[in-house]
């Protein structure tokens, strides 16, 4: 099925206590509140990699990292037609992608759990192939850049487009030792 723009809603947002410093406060944690969805959706545009999460025919899981584009509300990653990605995702579509980063006591960690939908109408896909060139730069416009050509491998076919609204968002935030579990539920 070819997708047309999704629609973005805006989310339920609470706080899951049970994996936040507001059940187990340590000093300076005792007002540990959270994350609202605009701050989420700041770092969603900056992250610089995804790790989107598929599942093959058999049940396994395959996970792979990806650059994404958050716009208009939506996560788009694109992969080739014949990657493990895409066939997982021609039999389920339900997927999750996931970026933030590695320290224990600093930073903001996303998951953002969706069906990928592939993109057929024209005018969406060159909207998301201007943010992309937006966010990377000359990582895709340069011809030294690391994905240079991935806006005309789209518009080609030879790069499939799949755009993931999300269903459910999960955020895992981390301040000197402060923690925040929040759930965004679509």
């Amino acid at each position: 099925m070819s997708m047309q723009r999704p629609v973005a809603e805006q989310p339920t947002t609470e706080l899951d206590a049970r994996y936040s410093s507001a059940l187990n406060p340590r000093p300076g944690a005792g007002d540990v509140t959270a994350t609202e969805w605009a701050e989420a959706e700041r770092h969603l545009e900056a992250a610089e990699i995804f790790w989107v999460s598929t599942v093959r025919p058999d049940g396994r899981p395959h996970i792979t990292p990806v650059i994404a584009a958050w716009h208009d509300g939506v996560l788009y990653f694109s992969t080739g037609p014949g990657e493990q990605k895409a066939r997982n995702l021609s039999h389920d579509a339900h997927c999750a992608l996931l970026t933030g980063g590695n320290a224990l006591t600093e930073g903001f960690d996303l998951v953002v759990e969706g069906e990928a939908e592939p993109v057929g109408d024209p005018a969406v896909r060159e909207e998301v192939i201007a943010a992309y060139e937006a966010k990377s730069g000359p990582h895709i416009t340069s011809p030294d850049g690391t994905f240079h050509g991935i806006g005309d491998a789209i518009r080609r076919g030879d790069a499939v487009l799949f755009a993931v609204a999300p269903a459910t968002a999960y955020g895992f935030g981390r301040d000197d030792g402060v923690y925040s579990h929040t759930r965004w539920v679509f």
